[in-house]
């Protein structure tokens, strides 16, 4: 099979759109800004979402579903929310369409909504003044809802999975008697993103708050976990916001609490999207294809026949079934791949294009000597295994192979993560090599957008846990006492 993917080293982002289209993830769709996404990359999706849902209800929250559809005046209730979301916002204005007569389909002008809706961005200004109607006492908290839902957000630069008009996700949005209870759930929803991104995606990330400049649009405080891709740019993998009281006063959202005082209720919200396949391709794969961590790959063994007559593909099928079978008892999933007219070193190609973990091949003088060659994706290293053990080392293989995987990611990032001490140096390092940056910065947001404006890098976070450490911004020279991590980003 004809790869024909550009080199990483010699066009990063033409790599990236190359192997998400010939990997059978995702393409382009009719809309602008759109895309479809293939049931391969939706396969992947699929995983994302079962472990996550899973790590959901394990933390005591339930699945819901609110309406696409936004009344406009609901988003001027909430000052910094809809200047945060107001140029990406598409509005419905009429409900009909009409043939004018001559063969064409018109906007029937009759048909003016009474109040324009938007299309949802993001759901905190419909859910709240829903839970205005779920709220009374003390005893209706906290509510622990999620919702898995699309979104639109009219980005006028879009890429496949990174950035698109419209995509998937999921949102969770809580409701609490007090703000301690808030910032807990905010900080436990951080660690089941970090979580997930490091034990099921096998991408290590930086745990952190975002400065006042970056923050979610009507959050008093938005963490985050930071990923460092392979060409250098960081990429915001998932966000959890505390959004204090704010949206629960835009909405008139109070409750009685124990001691009968009327309190407005605290808030969280916190999302991951489509986005996550994004960072999963960037931070693992090479220039044959996908790399994919086996706990999210869709297919985490392929089996390749190679025969030479009817008779020895016939004995070849038995043993793949045979095969088959035990692996799905041990809850993995397999592919044979009989199909006869395709060649087997096309299907090698193919399936080290869409990252499957682990081929098998069998051949005749493997039925005669009671072996089979293994050759795993991310290393590409074969061998001849017997028969016999085959199903354990395979089981023994994919967790190998999942650590493996997140130690070279962790390695990567280790290399590329450096400290700056003086703008020149920080400007050099961002221009020669990438990667993360942490510098000193005075803590003010002008210095901060100077900075983006000069030279592209954004303060990703402030890490948590950091360590105090007395130093002069290097920008302004003024006293900082703690460094802050830079980088470009996605």
């Amino acid at each position: 099979m004809s790869k024909g993917l550009t080199s990483r080293e010699d066009d990063y982002s033409q790599w990236y759109n190359e192997l998400v289209t010939k990997a059978d993830m995702a393409e382009h769709s009719a809309v602008r800004g759109c895309m479809v996404i293939k049931p391969y990359g939706y396969a992947i999706w699929e995983n994302m979402q079962a472990a996550l849902d899973k790590m959901f209800k394990d933390t005591g929250h339930s699945n819901a579903y609110f309406p696409l559809f936004i009344p406009k005046s609901f988003f001027s209730k909430e000052a910094s929310h809809v200047e945060g979301f107001a140029t990406e916002c598409a509005v419905v204005t009429h409900y009909r369409l009409k043939n004018d007569g001559n063969g064409n389909i018109i906007v029937d002008e009759d048909a003016k909504l009474e109040e324009e809706l938007i299309v949802r961005p993001t759901s905190e200004t419909i859910i709240w003044n829903t839970y205005k109607g779920w709220i009374q006492s003390y005893r209706d908290l906290p509510i622990l809802v999620n919702q898995w839902a699309n979104v639109v957000r009219w980005e006028m630069r879009t890429r496949l999975f990174l950035r698109t008009a419209e995509f998937l996700w999921q949102e969770g949005h809580t409701a609490h008697a007090t703000s301690q209870e808030a910032i807990e759930e905010t900080e436990r929803m951080l660690e089941v993103y970090a979580d997930f991104a490091e034990n099921w995606m096998a991408v290590p990330v930086i745990r952190g708050k975002k400065t006042a400049n970056e923050r979610f649009a009507g959050a008093l405080d938005t963490y985050c976990i930071e990923a460092l891709m392979q060409d250098g740019k960081a990429l915001q993998a998932g966000t959890s916001h505390f959004l204090g009281q704010n949206f629960a006063k835009a909405f008139d959202v109070k409750f009685t609490s124990k001691e009968g005082k009327l309190d407005h209720v605290w808030a969280t919200s916190w999302g991951v999207s489509t986005r996550l396949i994004g960072a999963l391709i960037m931070a693992h794969s090479d220039d044959s294809g996908l790399v994919l961590p086996p706990k999210l790959a869709p297919i985490q063994v392929v089996i390749v026949p190679i025969y030479r007559s009817d008779e020895e593909f016939d004995k070849i099928s038995e043993l793949a079934k045979e095969i088959s079978k035990e692996l799905k008892l041990k809850n993995i999933s397999v592919k044979y791949d009989n199909r006869d007219t395709l060649r087997p070193g096309f299907k090698f190609a193919e399936y080290e294009l869409k990252g499957v973990p682990v081929r098998l091949a069998i051949g005749g003088r493997d039925l005669e000597n009671g072996t089979i060659e293994i050759a795993r994706r991310d290393t590409k290293e074969k061998q001849t295994i017997s028969r016999d053990g085959l199903v354990g080392h395979i089981e023994d293989l994919l967790i190998e192979m999942q650590q493996s995987i997140f130690n070279k990611a962790l390695k990567f990032r280790e290399d590329n993560t450096r400290e700056a001490n003086t703008y020149e140096e920080f400007k050099a390092i961002l221009d020669e090599k990438a990667g993360f940056v942490s510098a000193h910065w005075d803590g003010t947001s002008e210095t901060e957008k100077r900075i983006k404006d000069e030279t592209k890098a954004t303060i990703r976070c402030i890490p948590l846990n950091n360590k105090l450490e007395e130093g002069v911004c290097m920008v302004t020279g003024k006293p900082s006492s703690q460094r802050v991590l830079f980088a470009r980003a996605y």
